[in-house]
């Protein structure tokens, strides 16, 4: 008995052979297509195809620092003297970046005095850590993100170094630093 006897009689054996080299051929090609495509668009195509938003690019959180003190509504910036060489040394390598986040504790009382806002109170703290660094030469501008997180965390900003890989990552959703309270264009 050998492994052919199975094949039916009026079928010719060269027949499934020539389909399964086909076949072979076939996947060969289509793989040597698939190895041509911009891997982002061929992602982009899928997602698109399937009805799903591309995900935004995050950068993974190497190191966090904090700058702690800020008095109840008010973005007044602590002494931060012993940052400024953490942030130097953070932006050392130009594929990361600063998240700086600014916080607040949550209550009643820790809001912006002009217009009742946890949010604005907690980028005003973030812009002014961003402006310090900036003005000591630590970080460039374009390498800093701004965001809030105004829920009930503290009186805090916080730093973290990103390393995204890219610089189009991080431009991509960085907020315009250049608008930053004492930083000279």
């Amino acid at each position: 008995m050998t492994r052919f006897d199975d094949i039916e009689r009026g079928r010719p054996l060269w027949l499934v052979t020539l389909a399964d080299l086909c076949l072979l051929l076939v996947g060969f090609f289509v793989f040597v297509q698939a190895t041509q495509l911009d891997k982002q668009q061929l992602a982009a195509a899928i997602r698109k195809g399937f009805d799903a938003p591309l995900p935004e690019a995050e950068p993974i959180t190497l190191e966090r620092a904090a700058v702690r003190g800020f008095a109840v509504a008010d973005a007044g910036l602590p002494p931060i003297g012993h940052l400024i060489d953490w942030a130097r040394e953070a932006a050392a390598d130009p594929r990361t970046t600063i998240t700086v986040t600014g916080s607040t504790e949550g209550s009643e009382a820790d809001r912006d005095p002009l217009t009742l806002s946890a949010p604005i109170l907690a980028a005003d703290r973030a812009r002014a850590v961003a402006a310090a660094l900036v003005r000591a030469g630590a970080v460039s501008r374009d390498r800093i993100a701004i965001s809030t997180d105004a829920g009930a965390n503290g009186r805090h900003v916080l730093l973290s170094v990103g390393f995204a890989g890219g610089r189009q990552a991080i431009a991509a959703r960085q907020l315009p630093v250049a608008a930053l309270p004492g930083v000279a264009r």
